[in-house]
């Protein structure tokens, strides 16, 4: 009987309990190697948008991540000839993140990153979200925390180099964490 009871308790207890489970995500995450410029060669944490955009479906050893100009990419691109074929690197703001993968996406881009606005965050990931347009976008976009993208935009502006060259994805699983090129700056 006092089995019986605790089963019964047990499942009350997990239906109970089961809507805020649920809600409780644990991100998926995306990494990139940043190959250069040399003092940003970091494996860097980025997230796939949850409802819209593309996946990787390709490994790129060695492709351009282009700044975008300007950095919102809400509408018309000042370089979007050197984005296309290439992954682009925007800001937060201004517009809806689906948005901006739509523009990055009409100027012939793989994918887009889209770094946090607030250069201090380290270690809050947003969910990206569809916005009420009903678009869509094909192109896998990405969110990066704000340091991170400050930090490789800061580096390129340091060096006068028009983009980063990365690789992306990268299988962390198979790098030993002895290995593991981190960003100081962020907590992992």
């Amino acid at each position: 009987m006092l089995f019986r009871t605790g089963r019964w308790l047990c499942l009350v207890l997990y239906l109970c309990a089961w809507p805020f489970v649920d809600g409780l995500r644990v991100h998926e995450y995306l990494y990139f190697q940043v190959l250069s410029p040399g003092d940003i060669r970091y494996i860097f944490t980025a997230t796939p948008a949850k409802d819209f955009g593309g996946v990787f479906n390709t490994r790129y050893e060695q492709i351009h991540l282009v700044p975008a100009d300007p950095p919102e990419a809400c509408g018309e691109l000042n370089n979007g000839v050197f984005i296309q074929d290439q992954i682009a690197l925007v800001e937060r703001g201004g517009c809806s993140f689906l948005s901006k993968t739509r523009v990055v996406q009409e100027h012939g881009g793989r994918a887009v990153i889209i770094a946090d606005n607030a250069y201090d965050n380290d270690s809050f990931y947003v969910e990206m979200i569809q916005d009420s347009t009903r678009l869509t976008a094909d192109i896998p976009a990405l969110f990066l925390l704000g340091r991170d993208g400050y930090m490789i935009r800061r580096s390129l502006e340091q060096h006068g180099l028009p983009w980063a060259i990365i690789s992306i994805p990268v299988n962390v699983t198979s790098i030993p964490a002895y290995e593991m090129m981190q960003p100081p700056w962020t907590f992992w």
